[in-house]
């Protein structure tokens, strides 16, 4: 058998990912030249009616049905074929057919992708791209040949990686565009547990929590259970995941569980580094929350003196961030422990500050104002 060189079965050599607990092993499909097959692409190349190259790849599916990489080859025409005249159904079932053959190819799932993308069905695509990154993540997985050396196999698995990053990389970002783009909570949330389960070390790790956050909470699902399975399930892979350890910590805040949530939260204040040179908006946001979340748990416990230092730190970094509200509910705390504390004018400034703020807090912090001020007025 010897491969072909010819710029029609040149796109034969495709990968084909065969996996298992013990092996990912990366193979190409060759048509070797001389054969029946071969002589029968040959044949659709040159022809130049689109209807008739149609007829002609179902007749090769039929004829070498007893080869299932020639089978897997002939759908995956068919597939590109009814993609580009726009019969997407079709192309999309003709796709699903080759990858019967050949389920593990990443580019036939990447084929998938588009041509479920132009479909907009959102559901395929999320299938497409679950089954690319076990593919993806498989080559890191594989079994040492034997006889191998450890050098020899490290490079060879680099090599594999490097062979088809950019089609991981596609697929990866296709999932989270999909995700982005959800509408329906339920879906979304569907989707986004396929994504994390297909890629648990994505670039978009972050950004998939806070997805994922946003669905299970309040005004979408509100699914307190899950929305803390999905929290303990991100830390059992990335320990230091801010939007899960937030996420936590507020939770069992909110719960009153101060054993549980202060821990959290100061576990988010060490990840989050808010002291670093480099430290961005979005890390000093993390470690304000974090302070605030420490502070109003402590306010619960009507521990006061130990609340305050927590949420004016918690103040300081949360100045000035563009979402305003946790700025406004640091404010608030801090301006009800000083108050609790009989510290009346340090309460009269912070909340001074936090009714300029306008959201729901607004009301509430002009509330306590007017109490302060005429605790204020009535100590003189």
């Amino acid at each position: 058998m010897k491969r072909c060189n010819r710029p029609l079965l040149a796109v034969l050599s495709f990968f084909v990912f065969v996996t298992s607990e013990a092996v990912a092993q990366v193979d190409r499909i060759v048509i070797a030249a001389g054969t029946e097959e071969d002589h029968a692409l040959q044949e659709i190349s040159n022809e130049q009616d689109a209807s008739k190259k149609l007829t002609m790849y179902e007749d090769f599916v039929k004829k070498f049905s007893s080869n299932p990489q020639a089978v897997a080859y002939g759908n995956w025409q068919l597939s590109q074929a009814y993609q580009a005249s726009g019969d997407l159904q079709k192309s999309l079932d003709y796709g699903d057919k080759a990858l019967v053959g050949s389920p593990h190819n990443l580019d036939i799932l990447v084929s998938q992708v588009n041509t479920a993308t132009q479909a907009k069905n959102g559901a395929k695509m999320m299938d497409y791209v679950a089954t690319g990154g076990q593919v993806c993540h498989s080559i890191a997985k594989q079994t040492k040949p034997e006889g191998m050396s450890d050098d020899d196999f490290a490079r060879k698995v680099s090599e594999d990686k490097n062979a088809v990053q950019n089609n991981c990389d596609f697929l990866e970002s296709s999932g989270f565009n999909v995700i982005a783009s959800e509408n329906d909570p339920k879906n979304r949330m569907a989707e986004i547990e396929k994504f994390t389960a297909a890629y648990p070390d994505s670039k978009f790790s972050d950004k998939v929590s806070n997805y994922a956050m946003y669905t299970l909470g309040p005004g979408q699902l509100n699914d307190q259970a899950r929305l803390v399975a999905f929290g303990e399930k991100i830390l059992a892979t990335d320990p230091n995941s801010l939007p899960a350890l937030l996420l936590l910590a507020s939770y069992y805040g909110d719960a009153g569980n101060a054993a549980k949530a202060i821990p959290y939260a100061q576990k988010a204040i060490e990840a989050a580094k808010a002291d670093a040179p480099d430290a961005d908006n979005n890390r000093k946001l993390a470690a304000g929350t974090a302070h605030s979340t420490i502070g109003w748990t402590y306010l619960k416990q009507e521990k006061s003196t130990q609340a305050i230092p927590e949420l004016k730190t918690a103040a300081a970094l949360l100045k000035g961030q563009e979402d305003q509200q946790q700025y406004a509910r640091a404010l608030y705390g801090l301006g009800f422990a000083y108050g609790k504390l009989n510290k009346l004018t340090e309460a009269r400034e912070v909340l001074t500050e936090a009714v300029k703020i306008p959201g729901p807090l607004q009301a509430m912090s002009q509330d306590l104002l007017t109490k302060v001020n005429s605790a204020r007025a009535k100590g003189k």
